[in-house]
């Protein structure tokens, strides 16, 4: 993170799975101001003891006023998944807008999306100009989420035309680490012996990315960011099924992957990653080192 030395960040969603990673690692060359409820004071004792100040806020309240200061760069990883429309719009939506003006002075703001925004269109690789649609709501999965995270996206493009913010809104894929993500919960269900959803339009292909190259290509995707913002797919290089990477989770841990299609899951969501390629560079993590690595570290826990 050359880029980012000895620069004030402020950072939301830090007690995230994602959020919480990208914070420690900043703070390493940074001076970090991570804000959110904080209800879980052991989450804010970890945060704190990685050197980042924590303010508590309460992002439906749309209220800023205990945060201090300017900061250099901007970063949102926050998500409210209530189920409730009124309140997950209100902090995902609304609740930006007025962080976005409370950072008009930054250098840059990294607002972190969803290709979960895109219409469903069975096994289309996605470019950042599709049409955007509800792909969860159909399936009864977190009803709230694609609609809050298109309409985060509208906010932050009024506000980087706005309040002059160059912006960009970065739509991730599937993020993963060796101990977190959506692999990892499907390694759970292998260990109960539970069969993995899978869509029936097979395979079910999506672009997995892992937290170092999400954290590497972060200072790229700030100084990339523009007012009209840009925006941009942040996925993997490789387009993967979630039949391929759980067969290798299977394979390192001794364990068999089942699967179970539906069509009461979400269905594919491949992406294109050529202007992320442009910005980024390639990732440094193939998708078959991430998935080994996350499976190792599971059977090192266990």
């Amino acid at each position: 993170m050359v880029m980012l030395e000895n620069q004030r960040i402020l950072i939301t969603g830090a007690t995230g799975s994602v959020g919480g990673p990208v914070a420690k690692a900043l703070a390493q060359t940074n001076s970090v101001v991570a804000i959110a409820r904080f209800g879980d004071d052991a989450a804010r004792a970890d945060l704190e003891a990685h050197g980042i100040h924590c303010t508590k806020v309460d992002f439906e309240a749309c209220d800023y006023s205990e945060v201090d200061g300017d900061f250099d760069y901007a970063l949102n990883f926050a998500v409210a998944k209530t189920n409730n429309f009124e309140r997950d719009l209100i902090a995902n939506a609304e609740s930006l807008g007025f962080l976005m003006q409370r950072c008009s002075a930054a250098r840059a703001f990294l607002h972190c999306s969803s290709t979960a925004v895109y219409e469903p269109n069975g096994h289309h690789r996605f470019v950042e100009s599709d049409p955007l649609g509800d792909n969860h709501r159909a399936f009864g999965f977190m009803p709230t989420y694609s609609i809050s995270k298109i309409a985060a996206e509208t906010v932050a493009g009024f506000a980087a035309r706005a309040y002059g913010v160059p912006t960009t809104i970065a739509r991730l894929s599937v993020p993963y680490g060796d101990d977190f993500g959506w692999p990892h919960f499907q390694l759970a269900m292998m260990r109960a012996g539970n069969p993995i959803p899978v869509h029936t339009d097979a395979p079910s292909e999506y672009n997995p990315i892992h937290i170092d190259d999400i954290i590497h290509q972060i200072p790229a995707l700030l100084a990339a960011a523009t007012s009209p913002a840009t925006v941009v797919n942040w996925a993997g290089d490789d387009v993967v099924s979630i039949e391929q990477w759980c067969r290798i989770i299977a394979d390192v841990c001794g364990l068999t992957a089942k699967f179970a299609p539906t069509t009461t899951t979400i269905a594919s969501v491949a992406c294109d990653t050529t202007r992320r390629a442009a910005i980024t560079g390639p990732c440094t993590v193939n998708w078959r080192d991430g998935m080994r690595r996350l499976a190792a570290a599971a059977q090192h826990e266990s």
